[in-house]
């Protein structure tokens, strides 16, 4: 399988880690030599319940029964699109009441970044440096990182760029902007958290010149740091959401998120503004509505502190010089690249999967489920010491 793999299908770097999957469940993946390995990483945040919840399975098996794709996003009414925008918008504040579902985060981005242009009738995007919203055209150009977006040049235009917990740079945004784009939580750049006020700061500039403040939560919602959304914790509300990974329990999906007085200017002038043939598909809506419906009624959110809290006892260990991030959404900061290197590809040695960022080369993902247990973290954070042990 892995030299087919090599051969038929593209490949994202020269050297894949090639793991050759035979099948996952809870917190454990296995390959086909039968070896066990402990998820840190939650396929990057995306398998918020674990692999193989039984209530995802149970919708989809449900669904797949009755029908699968029958018409583009936003023609036909289907149930398990409009159950899912509907909670969406029951538990999110009241002038996000409007869901765009969508095939993946950053079609997300893509869409808001077309919708805040349409319905401010402005054309400048600012964005953070060292940001990461994706890697379709316009949310590639919202990055600042040139190694990666010079070879694709040109990049969508009148795009620039302001400092993370700048004060400063939040001046930039003007009259002339027409949204300003972050991460709640920088993920890429090392899971880096906004300064206490810099997000509401920039939420109270943006209303001053007119301009939209769009949160990309793709990795911080859905619970993973301790609140439903990640911008829970800063005291504001932005005018659109950004959302994916975690939302489906695995499956492929992504929203953008506004009032109804903002998102219906896609729908006119011109028609179809955002066109879909996948968006919003009944299966992955179906286990997206069951993945909410899990982590909203269970203890799941609050765990995820509780979890914060006993990874961050466990690592300590001197070449763990700092771990960023908040409840699930965690990065071990260590002293070198090499180091880092070492430490994921003897963990999984060991049976044990880490990760790295694109951006910070001295960090280690740690983003397991949120349903992963206290005795499952602490068997991962003991191979992790001890790994380090011998480094």
């Amino acid at each position: 399988m892995k030299s087919d793999f090599l051969k038929y299908q593209a490949q994202t770097t020269p050297h894949p880690l090639a793991m050759e999957i035979s099948h996952a469940k809870g917190s454990y993946i296995f390959d086909t030599n039968q070896n066990k390995y402990l998820d840190f990483v939650a396929g990057v945040s995306a398998s918020s319940l674990g692999h193989s919840h039984p209530k995802v399975i149970a919708a989809i098996k449900n669904q797949l029964d009755k029908y699968m794709h029958v018409m583009v996003y936003g023609e036909y009414v289907q149930q398990p699109a409009v159950d899912l925008s509907k909670l969406l918008a029951e538990i999110l504040p009241d002038n996000l009441n409007k869901t765009y579902l969508v095939n993946s985060g950053t079609e997300a981005i893509d869409g808001a970044m077309k919708l805040a242009r349409r319905f401010t009738g402005r054309t400048e995007i600012l964005a953070a440096k060292n940001a990461y919203h994706g890697n379709s055209y316009g949310a590639l150009s919202l990055m600042t990182h040139k190694d990666r977006t010079a070879p694709f040049q040109p990049m969508v235009g009148d795009i620039g760029h302001i400092r993370f917990n700048c004060w400063n740079d939040i001046q930039k945004i003007s009259t002339k902007t027409a949204a300003v784009f972050l991460e709640t939580i920088q993920g890429g750049a090392g899971f880096i958290e906004p300064l206490p006020g810099y997000l509401k700061k920039a939420k109270e500039r943006c209303e001053e010149v007119g301009a939209l403040l769009v949160l990309d939560e793709i990795q911080p919602g859905m619970g993973r740091t301790g609140t439903l959304f990640g911008f829970e914790h800063y005291g504001i509300i932005p005018d659109i959401l950004v959302i994916g990974k975690g939302l489906a329990g695995g499956m492929p999906v992504g929203a953008f998120i506004a009032s109804e007085d903002i998102m219906d200017s896609l729908s006119d002038n011109p028609k179809l503004g955002h066109i879909t043939t996948f968006g919003g598909h009944p299966v992955i809506a179906a286990a997206g509505l069951a993945t909410l419906q899990e982590i909203t009624s269970s203890n799941l959110i609050e765990e995820t502190i509780i979890k914060e809290q006993l990874i961050r006892k466990k690592l300590k260990h001197p070449l763990i010089k700092e771990i960023r991030g908040k409840g699930l959404m965690l990065a071990l900061i260590l002293e070198s690249p090499e180091q880092v290197n070492q430490l994921i590809l003897k963990c999984q040695d060991k049976g044990l999967i880490l990760f790295w960022l694109l951006f910070e080369p001295k960090a280690v993902r740690i983003s397991p489920p949120l349903t992963i247990s206290n005795d499952e973290i602490i068997e991962g954070c003991q191979i992790i010491l001890s790994t380090l042990d011998k480094l």
